[in-house]
């Protein structure tokens, strides 16, 4: 499902969907395996690490503990 919210794309949130991307990637972690790990759906990933959703903190939290790091050090990463 397409998000059309206004937020969609915001710099923020592409900020943190490519640094969740990139560490994912260091840690050989697929998507699916991630979504697995985290308890959401696979094409939630995607659509976190391309910017096109605000992730709720929850779920943030759940995709942080599945990449083995902390919100904070995955925010700074981002630079946020």
């Amino acid at each position: 499902m397409p998000n059309l919210s206004k937020n969609r794309q915001d710099p923020v949130l592409i900020a943190l969907g490519e640094t969740i991307r990139r560490i994912r990637l260091s840690k050989g972690i697929s998507q699916e395996k991630l979504a697995l790990l985290a308890e959401v759906d696979r094409s939630y990933v995607g659509r976190v690490e391309r910017g096109d959703n605000n992730v709720a903190v929850l779920t943030l939290a759940r995709l942080a503990g599945a990449l083995d790091i902390s919100i904070s050090k995955l925010m700074q990463e981002a630079d946020l």
